[in-house]
Formats: C-alpha cells, sequence, structure tokens
C-alpha cells in the first residue's frame, strides 16, 4: 500500500478497504490522516508490521485489520488511545504482542486478538474496562491464572478465552453474569466447579468447558439456565448429576464426552422435550442404553453415542429422525442393527461389523442400494452377519442381503455355518454356478433359499441337494407353528424376530414372522440350465419351489410325486419337454402350479408346443377322439387358487404383525 496521501485528504475520517487487494507496507504518509476516526483494512496482504504511528490517530474510534498478514509486534500504544473502542486484529498468525495495562478511562467495548502469538498473562487491569462487552482472546499463546477482575465487566456479553495455557482453578475468577457466550475450553483449568458460578446467568446462550481438567461433578445449576443452547463439557469430569434436572429444552448442542464419568443417568430424562437439538455428542459416558429422550429430538442432526457401554437393540424411531444426517454408535456391545428399506448406497463399509466389538447378531440391510463385494472383515468372534469371515459367525441363521447390488459368486464358505436357516441374495449381481468343490459341510438347519434375479448360471451338481437335510428329513422337535427368533442377550426378556419376504404366485408376500416348519426354495430369473436334478424330488417337506425362468431342459422327474408337501410349483418359462407326469396329480396340498411356456407334450397347460385338450382344441392326430377330464386332467390350468393350508396360516400372520422391532 504505497503512494502519498494528498493534503486535500487531510480532514478524511473514514478509510475502508476491505479486499482491496491491498498488499505491501502501509505507507507513512498515512499518518498524515490525523483525523480519522475509523480504518477498515480487513482481507488484505498487507505482510509487514504494524506502525507505531497508528498510535497517533488521536480520534481513532475503530481500528479492523482482520487478517491482513500482520508481522511483528504489535504496539502495545494503540490499546490505550482514548477514543478506541473497537480493535480487531485477528488471525494474523505471525503478529506478536502482549496485552498492556489498561487504564480507568479505556473506551474499548470490543477487543479480538484471536489466531495471533500474543502471548503472557491478562493484566488485572483488564478490569478497568467498563465498557468492554467482547472480548476473544482464543487461539493464541496467553498463560498464567485468569483475574477475578473480569467480574468488574458488568457489559460483557461475549468471552472467549478457549485455546490458551490458562492455569488454576475456577474459583479464582468470578464469571460476568451477562455473558451470552463463554469459551474456557483447551486451557489447563482445575478443580471443582461450584453451583453458584452459573446461577443468575439467565442469557448464558452457549458455554464450552471442554478439555481442561476440571474434577467433580458438573453442577446442576448449568441445566437449569433458560437460554442455553449450546454446552461443550468433555474430558475429565467425573460425575455429572445435573442432566436428569434439565429444564432447558431451547438446547441446540450438547457435548459431553466423559471418559472419566462412573455413568450418566438418563432415566428420568424420557418426559424431556429438545425440538431445537441439532448435535449430541455424548461419546464415553459409559450409558448402558440409548436414551429414550432422543426420539423427541425431531431436529437432530449428528448424534454421537460411540464409545459407551450400549447393548442390545438399536430402537427403530432412531431411524424415524427425518434429519439425522450423522449417526456413529461405533464400540459398544450392540447386538441388533437394522437398515433395512433406506436409500442407502455405495459398498458395505468394512467397519461396519468392527464397530460392533463382536456383540453383533442381527444385522438387517435388505432393500438399499449397496453394491459391490460384501467385505472380508467379519472378527472371528462375531455372531451375526456378513462373510470370507462370516464363516466364524457360528450362531447365525438369518442372511438377508435381497434387493441390492452385490456382485461376486455364491458364496460357498457359508456352508461353514451349519446353523443358517434362511439365504436370501435375491435381486443382486451374483453369477457363476453353484458348485462348491471345497466346501463338505452340510446345511442342517436350511430352510428358506432365495437367489432369484441373478446371473447365475450352469448346471445344479447332482449331489448339491442332498447335503440339505432340514428339506428332506424335517425336525420333528420344532413341530408346530413356532418363529425364528434371537433372544437379546442383554437378558431383559425381549426377542428379535426376523422378516423376510417370499415370492409366490408372481407376488410378493412379506412374513414378519418366519415359521420355523416353512421351506421354501426360489431359483427363478437366473440362466441355469440342464435337468432338475433327481436329488431334488427327496425334498419330502418343500412347501415352494420356484425354478422358472431359467433353461431347464429335459423331463420333469416322475419323482416329484415324493414332494408330499409341496403348494406351490413354477417350472414356468423353460425348455421342458415330454409329459407332465401324472404323480403330480397325488400332490393334495398343491394349490397353485404354473407350468407354462415350456415343450410339454400331451395333455394340458397352454402356451406350450404340441399340447392339447381342454382349455384347448382337439389333437388333429385324434379327431375322433372325445375329451375327457379326468382326476388327473383337473392340474391343465396354471392353478390360480388361494395359496394352501401353510401358506394361508403364514398370510394371516403377516397380517398380525407385531409392533416390536
Amino acid at each position: 500500500m504505497n503512494g502519498v496521501v494528498h493534503m486535500s485528504m487531510h480532514d478524511l475520517q473514514e478509510l475502508s478497504m476491505l479486499r482491496c487487494n491491498l498488499s505491501g507496507p502501509l505507507d507513512p504518509s498515512l499518518a498524515r490522516l490525523e483525523n480519522l476516526s475509523v480504518i477498515v483494512l480487513d482481507n488484505n496482504n498487507l505482510s509487514s508490521p504494524v506502525a507505531e504511528t497508528f498510535s497517533h490517530f488521536k480520534n481513532l474510534k475503530i481500528l479492523r485489520l482482520y487478517e491482513c498478514e500482520l508481522t511483528g509486534t504489535f504496539p502495545q500504544k494503540i490499546f490505550n488511545i482514548r477514543t478506541l473502542s473497537y480493535l480487531d486484529i485477528s488471525w494474523n498468525n505471525n503478529l506478536h504482542g502482549f496485552l498492556p495495562e489498561f487504564p480507568s478511562s479505556g473506551s474499548l467495548y470490543s477487543l479480538s486478538v484471536s489466531h495471533t502469538n500474543f502471548s503472557g498473562p491478562i493484566p488485572f487491569s483488564i478490569g478497568n474496562m467498563r465498557n468492554l462487552s467482547e472480548l476473544d482472546l482464543s487461539i493464541c499463546g496467553f498463560n498464567g491464572i485468569i483475574p477475578n477482575s473480569l467480574s468488574n465487566l458488568t457489559k460483557l456479553s461475549y468471552l472467549d478465552l478457549s485455546l490458551n495455557s490458562f492455569t488454576g482453578p475456577m474459583t479464582l475468577f468470578s464469571v460476568p453474569k451477562k455473558l451470552s457466550h463463554l469459551g474456557l475450553s483447551n486451557n489447563d483449568l482445575s478443580g471443582l466447579i461450584p453451583s453458584s458460578h452459573f446461577e443468575g446467568m439467565h442469557n448464558l446462550f452457549e458455554i464450552d468447558l471442554s478439555y481442561n481438567s476440571f474434577t467433580g461433578s458438573i453442577p446442576s445449576s448449568l441445566f437449569a439456565l433458560p437460554s442455553l443452547h449450546q454446552i461443550k463439557l468433555s474430558h475429565k469430569f467425573s460425575e455429572l448429576d445435573g442432566f436428569i434436572n434439565v429444564t432447558s429444552s431451547t438446547l441446540e448442542i450438547l457435548d459431553i464426552m466423559l471418559p472419566k464419568i462412573h455413568s450418566v443417568s438418563v432415566t428420568n430424562a424420557d418426559m424431556f422435550s429438545f425440538p431445537y437439538m441439532e448435535v449430541l455428542e455424548m461419546a464415553s459416558c459409559n450409558l448402558k442404553t440409548i436414551p429414550g429422550f432422543l426420539k423427541n429430538c425431531s431436529s437432530l442432526v449428528l448424534l454421537d453415542l460411540s464409545d459407551n457401554q450400549i447393548q442390545g437393540i438399536v430402537p427403530n424411531w432412531i431411524w424415524k429422525l427425518d434429519n439425522l444426517v450423522e449417526l456413529n454408535i461405533s464400540h459398544n456391545f450392540l447386538t441388533v442393527l437394522d437398515l433395512s428399506i433406506n436409500s442407502i448406497s455405495g459398498t458395505i463399509p468394512s467397519c461396519l461389523m468392527m464397530m460392533m466389538n463382536g456383540t453383533l447378531e442381527a444385522l438387517n440391510l435388505k432393500n438399499n442400494n449397496l453394491s459391490g463385494p460384501i467385505p472380508n472383515t467379519v472378527p472371528v468372534s462375531c455372531d451375526g452377519p456378513i462373510p470370507k469371515s462370516l464363516a466364524y459367525c457360528s450362531k447365525l441363521e438369518v442372511l438377508d442381503l435381497g434387493s441390492n447390488q452385490i456382485t461376486g459368486g455364491f458364496p460357498c464358505f457359508l456352508k461353514e455355518i451349519s446353523t443358517l436357516r434362511v439365504l436370501i441374495l435375491r435381486n443382486n449381481k451374483f453369477q457363476g454356478s453353484l458348485k462348491c468343490l471345497k466346501a463338505n459341510k452340510t446345511w442342517e438347519m436350511l430352510q428358506i433359499v432365495d437367489i432369484a434375479f441373478n446371473n447365475f448360471s450352469g448346471k445344479l451338481p447332482r449331489k448339491y441337494f442332498t447335503t440339505w437335510k432340514r428339506n428332506i428329513t424335517g425336525n420333528k422337535e420344532e413341530a408346530g407353528s413356532k418363529f425364528i427368533e434371537k433372544q437379546i442377550s442383554s437378558g431383559n426378556g425381549l426377542y428379535y424376530r426376523d422378516s423376510i419376504t417370499v415370492s409366490n404366485k408372481c407376488q410378493q408376500m412379506e412374513l414378519v414372522k418366519i415359521l420355523t416348519i416353512f421351506t421354501s426354495i426360489d431359483f427363478s430369473s437366473n440362466h441355469f440350465d440342464g435337468p432338475i436334478p433327481q436329488d431334488l424330488m427327496d425334498w419330502k417337506e418343500l412347501y415352494v419351489l420356484n425354478l422358472s425362468n431359467n433353461a431347464f431342459s429335459g423331463k420333469i422327474p416322475p419323482s416329484i410325486g415324493n414332494m408330499r408337501k409341496l403348494e406351490s410349483l413354477d417350472l414356468s418359462q423353460n425348455s421342458l419337454s415330454g409329459e407332465i407326469p401324472a404323480q403330480l396329480a397325488s400332490l393334495s396340498f398343491l394349490s397353485y402350479l404354473n407350468l407354462s411356456f415350456n415343450h410339454l407334450v400331451g395333455k394340458i397347460p397352454t402356451n406350450n408346443d404340441g399340447l392339447y385338450g381342454p382349455p384347448l382344441t382337439k389333437n388333429p392326430d385324434h379327431k375322433e377322439q372325445e375329451l375327457r377330464i379326468g382326476r388327473n386332467e383337473m392340474l391343465s390350468y396354471a392353478v390360480p387358487l388361494v395359496f394352501g393350508t401353510l401358506l394361508d396360516r403364514l398370510q394371516r400372520i403377516a397380517q398380525s404383525a407385531p409392533t416390536s422391532f
């Protein structure tokens, strides 16, 4: 900022050159403008020391040198200009200096030296600045004890001394009662905080006491302040006895990360409503449960409950907080996590299981937009869902990854999990064959398999189905209407019941309770070819079989008559040939049959080459043959009957869904 100030500007009173791309040192001739009362040079690149001649402006009221790349040592005499009421030299990281002894006649009402290299103690004479309403000394190098003379500043509304090296107990200084902002974080203040310290501070809007060395309890008077919107208390308090007495419904930000605290009692806080709460950080508070009052925090954007001792279930209502953007519940002891039916995209994060410390018992990711491979990061100690180390999850019963975009081959390592009952990979991008060359284990409990709408291909291995013992021999111990459910390990008597969606009669039906006797296979809409395996016909306990929309060929095995509990059979849209086996008529529970769009011959279904008989025309090669419909010929339609005995019961169960999770 070079050049000569013309004499015609001698009477200039205000100089404002905000963001003018000025560079270089201030020209000495500026001192000739001795009538200046306002100097505003914010956001320029002066890159020079402040000349002591600034102290010669006897009428100066406002001096703003915010973010000017100032260097050197700031002249102390400028602080003592009698008329100066506003001084801002903040965000000049290379500017050094010390606070002076302040005269009793000072006019300053706003002083900011934050983000500079100012250091040393705050002089006791700061109490002489009776008009001071804003004092910002944050992020500097100040040290020593905070002087008690601050209590003389009765007009002070903004005080920020954070990120310095102040020491000593808080009892040595009193806080002005008209404060709206108090920042004392990141110092080395110590000792107890008296309850009387915050009494009567009705204007206090935000307070930050975090990262000091305070001991004892947080006074309850702090939480009773009516105007309080932001509280930050993180670090070394050992007790929090005031939280249950919160009366300030105006809270927007609450940060009480307290690693040394025994526990935070929030039992009686459920009755409180915090409609304006946007940020809540309660990490390391030894919480045992997710606080119930959170369901009333409709404005919540960020919630951090990490590093606690929360057990059991993530409640469903937490996903109904419409404004919630960030949720951190890592490093707890959660057993159930349900993220289903959202719009979650991207890959499944590796940390999803690691963050649960091996306590996860139920994970639901269905109906999202997930893509990519399943991460191979499940810890050895985990009892709940997701791969290759998923094989270590020896208690896994239900794995539902349906309706995502997951890629890769068939997860053969799942055969290591003998407890698996339900496997749903439906509507993804899996590909390849179902051959598992190295897997010798059996799925003794597997009862529901749905891999429809993928890109699986090849022939079904001949002995592939012989290892699924549950569908061959059944389980007499589970006869009756029992459900797949998991008692939560916290011992509170709660059960987690899985729900799935099954496809039958070209419709989807949600089973909010899964009967242990219900069995179903859905391999539809893939690229399987070759014959239907003979071993599959030994599945005497199977209720639903859907192999439609593939490229199966050959004849329908006559031994299909062994599947005596079959209620729904769909073999449509394949390349099956030959006659429809008469043994189908012996399946007395069969209530849905679709064999259309194949190459079957003989009597019955529509849309197949070479078929004849009702409801079609006469066989042209047997014009004189009388058309008769007997018991066996009643299968000539893709029977659109109501689902049979078991499936009808499932429908009723679905309609009586429980309100629990």
